[in-house]
């Protein structure tokens, strides 16, 4: 007999509502759930593989150990007792610092790991944590914390009542958004009565906007700093309500002045006329925003770039206005939580032990991995756990951690696949997988374009050989920090008890919002409850001392020497590459799944023709790319969507390492981008990989 579920997929940020088919122990459909205020009915082709995760004969169900080797089942306990083992044994040989952690994108749509993860990976005491925060967002939780004084006041496009939607390096009609949770954002921008899409690449938004600019990779930072110069010369600087709790105004006029869009547009490639006109077009919109996302921060000056998103808002009167970038009310409001578990943020207060890079949040930059393991000395990392994540596809220089981590005396992986990176694991703890949890959007809700909130069920019970992430990581707190401490930091109950709590003392909580929010009445509501759009928040949502915006902090305008070099440097002979998101992917884990991969080849460089031509490429041929790191070969698409002297590869492929257990993976394997990023191309500023902008050479093999 068959019985229908609501649930969410968790893909993606845009965590779509879906109904699923059941049949016995088989899913047999899932779809769009059509009642969800949210999403209302929309999925994208991930969420249908949702079935294909559950059932993929490769999913690991039960711990693996290496022998030499071979890899051998063990039941929980034993595989426990040797984790504990390795881990004690290092922490107490070579002190705390020699542990580190990885932790992969997948924990912020997960409560298990929000909720026991963060306090035990923290409780450790090791400096040396580390995640795909600086592979990915961090300028923007940097620019959160100096500006809003918390690092998770980030603020998202309310773009469902803008009129000008101006986007720098995301791809959101592919992402779904990012830090800007919307569901179906194709419908949602096709209602915008404007999108102008600045990126070096035509995207797949950039087909349904009204323009698109190419942009030289890494030199956005001086196309926003035109914008801010264009603003004040012609007087057309409004900040609104906002006014009293502006401070840095002149100073941002002052520094301004260096950056006319004469001046940059020979870097940028954008002219002078549309960067003056796209100034004026943001100032006199009633409505309108602008939105950076991963391209915009994972290249050289992307601390400067997320910065300068949130300067050119304010001044055009557009920050935590209606239709403008705003903040969202969460029914578990995060900013509070994070606060009291000492999460608020910090920047710089210690460094790596080899290169020197900042610390953020609490965590290193990821570029710095490899050399941690590989450098002898005191606090060297002698042992690593990683978490939801496979850092050698997704990190820069790939090649090189893979070669480190098999210098580890000893690795544990929480994950379900036997991947790329967890291949070099002594063990591998998997967890239950998305139908077998239950899911309430934690942390992502905080970033999402329409306040709603939504708890399910899980579709499937566990197997009873099986664990949830949460109760690994209880376990290992228990054995690793002492029955007691892991008491204190997590307690045992799962992370329903935490949620209802956090819905209590949220802002929909004790207010009579029909008897308030709790999880009793979202368990009575399925499809999700509807709390309205994007309201203003400031002054109060700020955390700054006396309630005060700091537009110019003295960390941004320590760097902008270090872009104002980028104007006189000579124009580079070599291509630049940047990555590229796809729709039917996720990283480097949704290609073991049919009907995923199956078609015309993804993982191609895409290549101008004008480029192709001097180098002697034609469609299809297969080409060489070169870095100071490594050298792939891949096919080649020769495209004008695509500006010249840029090439672009997909992220997340590089399925053929040997001893990995993903069959159809391995049969559509790619090759790795972040085999020839360099980790040592940085952000100078923040230590974020500067994934985009790489210099390469290309030639025909």
């Amino acid at each position: 007999m068959a019985t229908r579920h609501h649930h969410s997929c968790t893909l993606c940020e845009a965590t779509c509502g879906i109904t699923v088919t059941v049949e016995g122990d088989r899913v047999t459909d899932i779809r769009g759930d059509r009642d969800d205020p949210f999403s209302r009915g929309y999925i994208c082709p991930k969420a249908t593989a949702l079935a294909d995760v559950h059932h993929d004969p490769d999913r690991l169900r039960t711990p693996l150990v290496r022998h030499g080797d071979e890899w051998l089942e063990v039941s929980w306990p034993a595989a426990f007792e040797l984790v504990a083992g390795g881990l004690r044994q290092v922490r107490e040989r070579h002190g705390k610092h020699a542990l580190a952690v990885y932790q992969g994108n997948p924990t912020a749509h997960n409560p298990g790991l929000i909720l026991y993860g963060q306090p035990f990976f923290r409780a450790l005491g090791t400096r040396n944590l580390f995640s795909a925060t600086s592979v990915d967002q961090l300028p923007h939780m940097l620019a959160a914390l100096q500006l809003f004084g918390h690092q998770l006041l980030m603020p998202v496009p309310d773009l469902d009542r803008t009129d000008l939607f101006v986007c720098l390096g995301g791809n959101p009609a592919v992402s779904n958004g990012s830090i800007m949770t919307a569901p179906n954002v194709r419908a949602r921008l096709r209602r915008v009565r404007r999108v102008v899409v600045v990126d070096p690449r035509r995207t797949e938004t950039a087909d349904l906007a009204d323009e698109h600019l190419f942009i030289r990779p890494g030199t956005d930072a001086l196309l926003l700093w035109s914008l801010v110069s264009v603003l004040f010369e012609e007087h057309l600087v409004c900040t609104g309500r906002l006014t009293p709790h502006l401070v840095g105004v002149d100073l941002l006029a002052e520094v301004a002045r260096g950056f006319p869009p004469e001046r940059t547009a020979p870097v940028t490639g954008v002219a002078a006329e549309r960067v003056r006109a796209l100034a004026r077009e943001l100032a006199q919109t009633e409505r309108a925003v602008v939105y950076g996302r991963v391209g915009a921060c994972t290249q050289e000056f992307g601390g400067l770039t997320a910065w300068l998103i949130v300067v050119v808002n304010a001044l055009t009167g557009h920050l935590d206005e209606p239709g403008g970038s705003m903040f969202t009310t969460p029914a578990i409001d995060a900013v509070p939580l994070a606060t009291v578990s000492g999460n608020r943020g910090s920047f710089g207060s210690y460094r790596s032990r080899v290169r020197g890079l900042p610390e953020f949040g609490g965590e290193l930059p990821v570029a710095a991995l490899a050399e941690e393991i590989e450098t002898p000395g005191t606090g060297q990392i002698r042992a690593l756990i990683t978490s939801a994540g496979n850092p050698v596809l997704s990190t820069p220089n790939g090649a090189r951690l893979e070669r480190a981590l098999d210098g580890l005396d000893f690795m544990v992986s929480i994950d379900p696949y036997l991947n790329e990176t967890t291949r070099h694991a002594d063990v591998i703890l998997p967890p239950t997988t998305h139908l077998e949890r239950a899911h309430y959007e934690l942390a992502l809700a905080n970033y999402s374009v329409r306040n709603v909130a939504k708890y399910t069920p899980p579709v499937f019970e566990r197997g009873p050989g099986q664990r949830h992430d949460w109760e690994i990581i209880l376990e290992l707190a228990t054995r690793v920090l002492g029955g007691g401490a892991a008491a204190r930091l997590l307690g045992g109950f799962g992370p329903e008890p935490l949620l209802e709590l956090g819905l209590r003392a949220g802002p929909f909580g004790l207010r009579k919002l029909h008897r308030g929010l709790s999880l009793g009445r979202l368990r009575r509501e399925p499809h999700g409850i509807d709390l309205g759009p994007l309201r203003r928040r400031l002054p109060g949502r700020l955390a700054t001392r006396r309630k005060k915006i700091n537009l110019a902090p003295r960390v941004y305008l320590d760097d902008v020497p270090r872009l104002r070099r980028l104007l006189d440097r000579p124009p580079r002979e070599d291509l630049v590459l940047i990555g590229r998101r796809q729709l039917r992917g996720n990283n480097s884990w949704m290609h073991n799944y049919e009907r995923l991969v199956k078609g015309r080849d993804r993982c191609t460089l895409l290549v101008n023709p004008a480029d192709a031509r001097e180098r002697g490429l034609a469609d299809g041929d297969l080409a060489t790319v070169s870095s100071a790191a490594g050298t792939i070969e891949v096919p080649v698409e020769v495209t004008d969507a695509i500006m010249p002297g840029v090439v672009s590869l997909p992220h997340g492929w590089g399925h053929r390492r040997p001893g990995v257990l993903l069959r159809v993976a391995t049969r559509h394997a790619g090759v790795s981008a972040n085999d020839v990023t360099d980790e040592h191309h940085l952000d100078a500023l923040t230590g974020t990989a500067a994934l985009s902008g790489v210099p390469v050479r290309v030639a025909s093999r």
